[in-house]
């Protein structure tokens, strides 16, 4: 998934924000650094949303002169899981119960920094009543 950032050059470089996460702001000497650092960064600020147990503003359509930046395809299952839970007022605990796993493995699931297979994630949302889809597009 593809996430707006603003690039604005200044006399330093470029600043980057990001107008779905505003937690997201960053900086980089020339072009290649500022996008580089704008993927670092908005990987960085989901830990935010995750700590908080808060929803993840989805990406918005981009709007001319503003580039896209990748959220990896793995960490934004983990976002459309973390948004499904909130909404549906579901605690670990609960999930677990649901996927039939211990607590301890669904805070893994929903951990960033843990590396989890799509179908974990997959049928983590299923025990949520959705389904995950993945498209060539």
């Amino acid at each position: 998934m593809f996430y707006p950032a603003e690039l604005i050059k200044d006399e330093n470089g470029y600043t980057v924000t990001f107008r779905d996460i505003p937690e997201a702001i960053t900086c980089g000497d020339d072009l290649e650094d500022a996008l580089n650092m704008a993927k670092d960064a908005l990987i960085t600020s989901m830990d935010f949303y995750f700590e908080d147990h808060r929803k993840v503003p989805l990406p918005s359509k981009a709007k001319k002169g503003e580039h896209l930046i990748d959220l990896p395809a793995s960490l934004f299952a983990k976002v459309l899981l973390l948004n499904e839970m909130i909404d549906q007022n579901i605690s670990n605990v609960e999930l677990a119960k649901r996927i039939h796993v211990k607590p301890q493995e669904v805070q893994r699931i929903v951990n960033l920094e843990h590396a989890t297979k799509i179908d974990t994630i997959s049928k983590a949302l299923s025990a949520l009543g959705k389904h995950l889809e993945l498209r060539i597009i």
